[in-house]
């Protein structure tokens, strides 16, 4: 992926999910290595609320949608609990008004779950709140030779444009 093509393989897709796993196994084992000093209400708190927040909702009205159609605000909710951004502003306040604590590490071992195990990252729009491709970037990946990253046959520019506009 770079600037001009804002998406990833498959072989790129899982060599950035296992970056995630390392941070997981790192967060996890300090956690580990600390056990005596947790907190345990606090670290379920911090696990907890990035989900309570920013999926629960979303994906309620996901299941109670006859069309799928999920509302932008719930991709928002989404994007903004799991963002590192806003945990690091939620651990920053708490070890600033409470204390730094061992039970943070819940919060990285949260976001490096979601994207290394379960491969999600932030949502966005075009697609549905819930995972199912989206079929201009399966014609997208076919047309890449079949996602793997490398292409088959020269690939023309403009059709390739076509589909992207089509993903936006």
């Amino acid at each position: 992926m770079d600037a001009a093509n804002r998406f990833e393989t498959r072989v790129t897709y899982r060599l950035l999910r296992a970056e995630y796993c390392a941070g997981l196994a790192l967060s996890a084992g300090l956690l580990l290595t600390h056990l005596d000093q947790v907190r345990w209400w606090v670290a379920v708190g911090m696990f907890a609320y990035i989900d309570v927040i920013g999926y629960l909702p979303g994906a309620l009205a996901h299941r109670r949608s006859a069309s799928g159609y999920v509302p932008r605000v719930y991709y928002v909710l989404y994007n903004t609990m799991h963002s590192w951004l806003t945990a690091a502003a939620v651990a920053g306040v708490w070890a600033w008004l409470v204390r730094p604590e061992w039970a943070l590490l819940a919060v990285p071992i949260h976001l490096c779950g979601d994207r290394g195990l379960l491969g999600n990252f932030l949502k966005p729009f075009a697609v549905p709140f819930e995972p199912k491709p989206h079929p201009a970037f399966v014609r997208l990946e076919q047309s890449l030779g079949g996602g793997d990253g490398a292409a088959t046959a020269p690939v023309s520019a403009e059709p390739a444009l076509d589909t992207v506009r089509a993903i936006r």
